[in-house]
């Protein structure tokens, strides 16, 4: 069974078309990136009252996306994103884990 993991992170306001754009038009290499790591069921909601967008995915193996940083790949995609979204110095974006309280199969 995969683990799941779920974390939030803060899109700028105005911005919400453009990240559903952006993610629409994906870099090929970093979709197979988070493949080829086990990154399964990756989605991303969007709260527009708070900007706050919540992300869940589904992880085979050890590591999952939260654990690509050091990837050049990951990198272009953070320098890429940074613009819209709240990030920290290296441009990874400022993102929250969340602690799984209840779940339903």
């Amino acid at each position: 069974m995969a683990r799941r993991e779920a974390f939030k992170m803060f899109l700028k306001p105005g911005f919400a078309e453009e990240y559903r754009r952006r993610h629409n038009a994906i870099f090929p290499e970093l979709k197979k990136l988070l493949h080829d790591s086990g990154v399964r069921n990756y989605s991303i909601w969007l709260d527009e009252e708070t900007n706050v967008l919540f992300a869940y995915q589904e992880l085979e193996g050890e590591g999952g996306s939260q654990d690509l940083g050091d990837n050049p790949i990951v990198q272009k995609w953070w320098a890429y994103m940074a613009d819209i979204m709240e990030t920290n110095p290296d441009n990874s974006p400022v993102s929250i884990p969340l602690d799984e309280k209840f779940y339903m199969d």
